[in-house]
């Protein structure tokens, strides 16, 4: 029986990617950790916690292996004189920031207003999350994903809002779930000028 799991980009069934090797050292870190917090990684239900834990970080953290700007490449210049915003709004993504390698759970909406091409929309968000699939801040991922937009598409303007809650703040420390944090990147006539700016804001339901 086949592994499957729904690809949130693709929006289809794509087929479980391939147990990769993991270095015995790897591992080896994980049952220490698993040792420091204070259990047995010798117990039945931890034995082969450190490969899954060792793959899944690998999965997390597969943006270091993939170039954003590579999803930019193929563009349209066949747009029948469309000169309006084009946004893609509430993109679901998962990181992980760097300071705890806690979760960072949330949605982003990115904006452009084309000058003479366009990507294919689903573009947008495959930007997102090569980028999202590394250790983060969140506002390095919200100028990182402007900026690519800007540097290889060439558009007027580039808008990026992430709101998102972060692991380090709802699971420990301070401890404050519900608290959602807010980054944005306005470029080109989106920063410039206030009227532009509002409308996309308004469009994004900001």
């Amino acid at each position: 029986m086949h592994d499957h799991h729904h690809d949130p980009v693709n929006g289809d069934l794509v087929s479980g990617s391939p147990k990769i090797p993991v270095p015995e050292e790897v591992a080896d870190a994980i049952r220490t950790l698993i040792r420091w917090t204070g259990d047995d990684p010798s117990r039945e239900g931890l034995l082969d916690t450190p490969q899954r834990v060792a793959r899944a970080w690998k999965e997390y953290c597969a943006g270091y292996a993939e170039d954003p700007a590579h999803h930019l490449s193929r563009v349209f210049e066949e747009v029948g004189g469309y000169d309006e915003i084009v946004l893609l709004k509430d993109i679901p993504f998962q990181s992980h920031c760097e300071h705890h390698m806690a979760p960072i759970t949330g949605k982003a909406s990115i904006a452009y207003l084309p000058r003479n091409h366009v990507v294919g929309i689903s573009k947008l968000a495959r930007v997102l999350h090569a980028f999202a699939r590394r250790l983060q801040v969140q506002e390095r991922l919200t100028a990182e994903v402007a900026d690519c937009i800007w540097n290889h598409l060439h558009p007027v303007g580039v808008a990026v809002v992430i709101e998102a809650q972060h692991g380090c703040m709802t699971g420990r420390g301070v401890r404050t779930p519900g608290v959602g944090m807010v980054t944005s990147r306005m470029m080109g006539v989106f920063r410039e000028d206030e009227r532009s700016r509002a409308e996309v804001l308004k469009l994004m339901g900001y």
